[in-house]
Parts: C-alpha cells; structure tokens; sequence
C-alpha cells in the first residue's frame, strides 16, 4: 500500500539515502542533491552538486556528512546543510558508487575498474589509504559489513567484488602496531628494531594503542596487550562483536557496541555501563564520547547543546545529576587526564568553533563555562598532565595551564605558547598528544610532528607535589615569562600567596604584588581565603566565606569597596549591622562624583540619619579589634591542643 509520495519530478532519481535521525531523506534530482523533510509543509533544502547526473549518493548518521558521485566524474563531501567540504579530482570514467564506513571515518569510492578508500581527515579534506583496479567493469554499490571491515561491490561483468581493509597503523611512543592481515598484527619497538607477530583467532574489527597498552576487539573476542609484554595478553569473551569505539585512559577503556557503553579494567574485570535516555550507540565517535579516569563525558544527539556527566566507577551521573548544558551545539569534546577529581575539566568547542572549559563537578551552583579561544578546528590534551592543544585558524596553540581562566584571566595570554600552522595545508587534524610530543595530520594523509618544551610538564609535576621552591628555581633556570605566569596562577589556585607574589613579581604585575602583600596584614584566617578568592575574581565565595565565620562586617566592606551598594545595604539590614556605616560611605561616594542619591531604599535608610564619622571609625577599630582577638584566641587553642 502506498503511503505517501515524497516527490515527483521529470528527471529519473538514481539514488536515496536516509538522514542521520530518521526523520529526512536525500535524493538525487539530475545535477541537484535535494534533502525533504519527512513533517509536512517543512522546508525543502535544494542545491546543484554536480556538473554531470548524480549517481549515488550516502550520508552518514556519525559524522552527519553526505557523500556524493556523478558523472563529472568527480566525488564530493556536503554538511548537512549543502555546504561543499571536500571536491575532488576529476577521475578517468564517472563514480558509479560511494559508501561511508559505519563509523564514518573513512568511505568507499567505485568507478570503472577502480576501487579506492578514503579517509575522512577532521571535516573539510580527505586523503586516499588505497587504489586498487579490479577487472570488474564499473562498480555500481558498495556495502560495507556492519563491523566496517569488509566490503562487498556489485559490479558491471555481473561479479560480486569482496575486499578486505588492512594495513591500518596505531602509533604510541616508541611502539608501532600495524594490521598486516585480517588476523595478523605486527609490532614494531623502534628503539631496538624488535617485531613481536600477533595472532587472532578470529577478525580483528577495532584496536586502539595508548597508555601503555594494545586493546584489540575481534569478532568474539577483547585482547588487552602490556606494551611490556606481547606474549600473554588477557582475553574476555564479548557480548557483541560488532565494537565500533574504544578508548582508554590510564586505568580503564571503554569499548561501545550495539548494546551500550562498557568500561573494563585493564585486568579485564568490568567496572560500570554508562546509560542516559534516548542512547544510540551507533552514532557515538571519539568526537561525542571522552574518557578520564573517573569521568566519562558524552555527547546528547538528540540535543546536540547537552553533554552527559557520568561517574567511571559506578556509570551514574555525577554530582546531583545535572547535565551541562551551552547555549550553541557542541562539535567536539575532551576530558582533561591528570589531577584531581574535583579538578577534572572539559574541554569543548561549539559549531561557532569557539573553544570552552569548565569543570566537570556541577553541584547545584551553575558552573561557570569559559572561552578559552576562537577559531578552533581540533583539540587534545597531554596524557602527563593537563595542559591543552589546538589548531586555531593558521596558528598552533598551547595552553600551558588553561586553569588560569578561573584564577587570573589577566594573564592568561602570558600563559600561551603559539606558533604558525600555515605549513601544516589546510584543515590539519591533531591525532595525538602524548608527553612532550604533538602528532598533526595533514589533509594529504602526512603525520608530522611537533615537539614542545618539556618544562610546563615538569612544573605541573612540582606543583602538583607541592614542591614550590623546586617550581621557582625551574623557573628561574628557563627565564621565560609563560613559566612565571604559569607558576603564578598555579600558587594562586592552591593558596600559596609567598610564590604568588615571587611569580607575579617576576612578571612584572606590580599592582597584584601589592594587593598580596596588603593581605598578609589581615588578622584573621578566614579574611586572607575571603580576599584570595575575591583575588580570583569569586565574590560570592568571599562573602560566603566571611558570612559563615561571623565576620559581617568585613562581608560589608568587601561589597563596599567594590561599590557593590544594592549588596552592601542587603547584609547590613539583614544583620541589623553597620546601615548607618554603608550610608556614609554611599553619601561620599555620591559627593565625590557630585550626584544625588537616587535610590530609593537608601534615600528610606538615610532619611533623618546623620552622619558620624568619628563614631563610624570607632565601630570599624572596634570590629578589626574584635577580629584580631578572635584570631589569636584560636590560635591559642590550637596551640593548646597541640601541647595536649
């Protein structure tokens, strides 16, 4: 029974592919590539694609991208929104077929006698893995097996082509893994030239090479291989041997299939299922799934401006179950690997290319999500310690300590390390990031490196041990001002004002010299926090701070030498504390800039008030008095205990 006509027109329609969501379908019209909408009266999207009539086209529910071929003899890559991102060269007879991966990272190419793989390389280049030439005559579809290993071709001569991809290559520090034959691996240590043979009892389907380990899903089977032993690896039996991901970090990986979401030791006990509503595992990718080793970060697809928070131990969500959410979709997403889990970052970019951080602990509070940088097409983060990479239009970029964003923002260009990109050609993507060592590939296929300096890493490690005067001799021996700045927003974040200031000094921010130093003269413990969290720019914390000590009215002054008046006036009603103090400061204020007191709760409070000055610094003596005995009274007590 006919349900419905979705189109009709004069030219012949060679070829139909389904959208990522099920919901629009894209066909072809002659020249024209057209995308209907399933809703009624919903916008049909229409653009010319080809010079020639349009064979066939794909379109991938991972990447979202549509593949195309004509007879101009040409394939092309289009966003979902018909723009061009990849046009090749004109081939010798017209392309007959095109297929994506399942996991669309790379995509079949058939014409007449030829067949040639590709890879999708970032978004906007691709590059040519193989060439072969079958005697087929032309091939007119391509089908890949659902594990993405193999391929099936219908061809002209009435033959049925079967190929199989091999010769993929893992890379990691001194180890190359490469995938000789469908069962066979070979590793090569490039240090003293050893090869260890690897042999599989069935096909192997994925493997992934990090963190001192080699994690291989064949069709049955998970292989987790020590980098110090290829001899005796560990074997688990899978529930589904179709994996299409897996990554790792230092303590566990993470493998996804049809069924769900899995993470296992490297001992191969399993540890957790992550699962949210509305999951599809099938259009997840190293882009929407990030891995840390106690947070597991993945993309909605359903509502592309959500990023999913879980907990790696237990596989539920983190803190009181918030979602982090941004105001535009989000492309990409990256967990920082080292440090603490309160500290544990994410680092994102959003389709504007703009690149974000924030933490990853969201309880109750709306966590402050801060732009670190614009134009970014791909990011990593070091696998030693969490300093941060990323390709920004023509220049590479280093953010040494990207935590800076919430200590001092002042200084976080002092913190940066940037070098021009333009030679790496168009839409490099980076690949790795492990130590010191950054691995970039071009759009022709090309691996390069790029080495950086060893010494923010070796600070990190001080730092995170707190060895300060270690830290300040490193950086006295490198003399380079992003060491300093770097070292200044790291004693900042973990109190530690003497270094600060050394730092701070050393980079010639004399007014935030002077502003640590002026603290030393508080007398209390909770005024010092109060004023390097305001130092941070976290007023609310501050207030909070002093507010739970019972120190009201250093809570007022702080709002009142930010001319935070509306606050000010707040607390000193709500304490029935210091109104009259608020107003004599409000009233010089207003005569210093020669104004008139508009507001209208302070002309109420101020009505038949007048102003004592002499009073007002006898209460103020009184209250810094009061603060200084309280101090050293504590002091006294703790000193008291100790002795006990």
């Amino acid at each position: 029974m006919l349900r419905s006509m979705l189109a009709q027109q004069g030219t012949p329609v060679y070829s139909v592919a389904w959208g990522p969501d099920s919901e629009k379908v894209l066909y072809t019209a002659g020249k024209q590539l057209i995308i209907k909408p399933l809703q009624p009266n919903a916008k049909v999207l229409q653009w010319k694609a080809h010079d020639g009539i349009i064979l066939k086209v794909d379109w991938n529910s991972v990447n979202d991208l549509i593949l195309s071929a004509g007879e101009d003899c040409k394939y092309k890559v289009w966003d979902s929104y018909g723009r061009l991102l990849y046009n090749s060269q004109p081939h010798e007879h017209p392309i007959t077929s095109v297929a994506w991966a399942p996991d669309g990272e790379i995509f079949a190419v058939g014409s007449f006698n030829t067949l040639r793989l590709c890879d999708k390389t970032g978004v906007s280049s691709v590059w040519s893995y193989a060439l072969e030439k079958p005697n087929t005559g032309s091939i007119f579809n391509i089908a890949w097996s659902i594990d993405g290993t193999q391929i099936a071709g219908a061809c002209g001569n009435g033959h049925v082509v079967f190929a199989h991809v091999v010769e993929q290559r893992w890379e990691w520090k001194n180890f190359q893994v490469t995938l000789t034959k469908r069962r066979t691996m070979q590793v090569r240590n490039v240090l003293n030239d050893a090869v260890d043979l690897l042999e599989f009892r069935d096909r192997v389907i994925k493997a992934s090479l990090n963190c001192a380990h080699l994690v291989v899903s064949t069709s049955l089977q998970c292989y987790v291989f020590s980098t110090k032993n290829w001899n005796t690896p560990l074997i688990f039996d899978l529930k589904e041997g179709t994996v299409s991901l897996i990554l790792q970090a230092e303590r566990h990986f993470l493998l996804v299939d049809g069924g769900g979401i899995y993470l296992y030791s490297y001992e191969g006990r399993f540890i957790s299922s992550p699962k949210f509503p509305g999951m599809r595992t099938d259009i997840l990718n190293a882009q929407t799934v990030s891995l840390s080793n106690d947070t597991v970060a993945i993309k909605d697809k359903a509502d592309e401006k959500i990023i999913f928070l879980f907990d790696a131990a237990t596989g539920k969500p983190l803190g009181d179950g918030q979602l982090l959410s941004h105001k535009n979709e989000i492309l990409e997403i990256a967990l920082d690997q080292k440090g603490l889990t309160n500290d544990r970052k994410i680092a994102f970019i959003d389709k504007n290319r703009d690149l974000y951080i924030t933490s990853v602990k969201r309880f109750g509070k709306e966590e402050q999500i801060i732009k670190l940088g614009t134009m970014v097409h791909t990011l990593a983060w070091c696998d030693t310690c969490n300093i941060l990479c990323g390709l920004q239009d023509t220049r590479f970029t280093v953010w040494y300590y990207p935590n800076t964003v919430y200590v001092d923002r002042d200084i976080l260009p002092k913190t940066l390390y940037e070098r021009d990109a333009s030679e790496y050609s168009k839409n490099p993507h980076i690949v790795s990031f492990v130590g010191n060592q950054v691995t970039i590939r071009r759009a022709d296929g090309s691996l390069v490196q790029i080495s950086i300096s060893p010494y923010p890493a070796i600070l990190h490690e001080y730092v995170s041990s707190s060895k300060w005067e270690d830290a300040v001799r490193l950086c006295r021996f490198v003399k380079e001002q992003t060491m300093w700045a770097c070292l200044a927003a790291m004693a900042v974040a973990s109190r530690d004002m003497t270094t600060a200031e050394i730092a701070y000094a050393a980079i010639g921010e004399i007014d935030k010299v002077q502003y640590i130093n002026s603290m030393k003269e508080l007398p209390s413990k909770e005024s010092k926090m109060a004023h390097i969290l305001m130092f941070s720019g976290n007023i609310q914390e501050a207030e909070m701070v002093l507010l739970q000590a019972g120190l009201v009215y250093q809570a007022i002054q702080i709002n009142i030498n930010l001319y935070n008046w509306e606050r000010a006036l707040e607390l000193a009603v709500k304490y029935k504390t210091h109104v009259d103090t608020v107003l004599a400061y409000r009233q010089k204020f207003l005569e210093t800039f020669g104004k008139q007191e508009t507001n209208k709760r302070y002309l109420q409070y101020a009505e038949g008030l007048q102003v004592d000055w002499e009073k007002i610094k006898a209460k103020i003596e009184m209250e810094i008095t009061k603060e200084r005995e309280r101090s050293s009274s504590s002091q006294s007590s703790k000193n008291l205990g100790l002795k006990q």
